[in-house]
């Protein structure tokens, strides 16, 4: 379930660990690729940790949920975003003419940090999933907030959390031209804000008719969230800790840009 390429790239990312000597008790650690199957397994599955098949050989559930919150603690994710992003850079394949934003709400099973009354479920728990990508629909930075919270919100965090992207000669680049967004994000304030970044604003007006051509170009942000949804455990938000989730959040950005790694470098 993870294919070499992605290994090579994500292995020296990793913590080291001493190994355990042979001469005390106690079990052998699940070798790191193993339990990344597993984590990869459930992401994509959706299914519970505890029920995660032990004839796999990926190790028990709950060792590759430590694992999954220790290398989203020391930053393995953030980085092998960064890595992916500077390769797709460095082959002239990201569209930084525009970028593109929106949100998609989930459902909570439970509730805990960063979910709140859904507006569009009858007041039940859920959250948000805000995604930035560049024009193509590879994803820029994506986040996490309750469900009641205003798209808008994460304009701006979003624009900010894009990495500096590496892999060409000179400054590296951070900033789209353009950011194109639906109604939601309808505020003049946010106009000003984007334009004092340097970033053009291409947001569609409140109570004006539809056809205002943005689909054009905003239907890549819908296609990418479908990816994203793609996989299960996305679906739902099933962990009361809003890291986990964001853990799971960020693992599957990387996939998604590896994705495009491999098919367009």
């Amino acid at each position: 379930m993870v294919p070499d390429g992605l290994w090579q790239r994500i292995e020296p990312l990793l913590p080291r660990h001493v190994p355990r000597d042979p001469r005390r008790p106690g079990r052998n650690r699940v070798p790191d690729r193993q339990v990344l199957c597993g984590i990869l397994f459930v992401l994509h599955t959706g299914i519970q940790w505890e029920f995660l098949p032990q004839e796999l050989g990926f190790g028990s559930g709950m060792t590759c949920w430590r694992r999954l919150e220790e290398w989203n603690r020391t930053g393995v994710w953030q980085q092998l975003h960064e890595l992916l992003l500077a390769e797709l850079q460095g082959a002239g394949k990201l569209d930084w003419s525009r970028a593109v934003i929106d949100s998609s709400h989930v459902r909570a099973a439970r509730r805990g940090p960063k979910s709140g009354p859904s507006p569009v479920d009858r007041a039940r728990a859920g959250s948000k999933h805000h995604v930035l990508t560049e024009g193509a629909g590879i994803p820029l930075a994506v986040s996490l907030t309750g469900g009641n919270r205003n798209d808008v919100t994460q304009l701006l965090p979003l624009i900010d959390k894009v990495p500096p992207v590496r892999g060409r000669r000179g400054r590296p680049r951070q900033r789209p031209d353009e950011v194109f967004a639906d109604r939601a994000y309808d505020y003049d304030k946010y106009r000003r804000a984007l334009r004092a970044k340097g970033i053009r604003p291409r947001i569609a007006r409140r109570g004006t008719p539809h056809g205002s051509g943005l689909g054009v170009y905003r239907w890549v942000i819908e296609r990418t969230i479908a990816w994203y949804h793609g996989m299960k455990r996305l679906r739902i938000r099933r962990e009361r800790r809003d890291d986990i989730h964001e853990a799971f959040l960020s693992l599957a950005t990387c996939i998604i840009t590896y994705r495009h790694v491999v098919r367009l470098c």
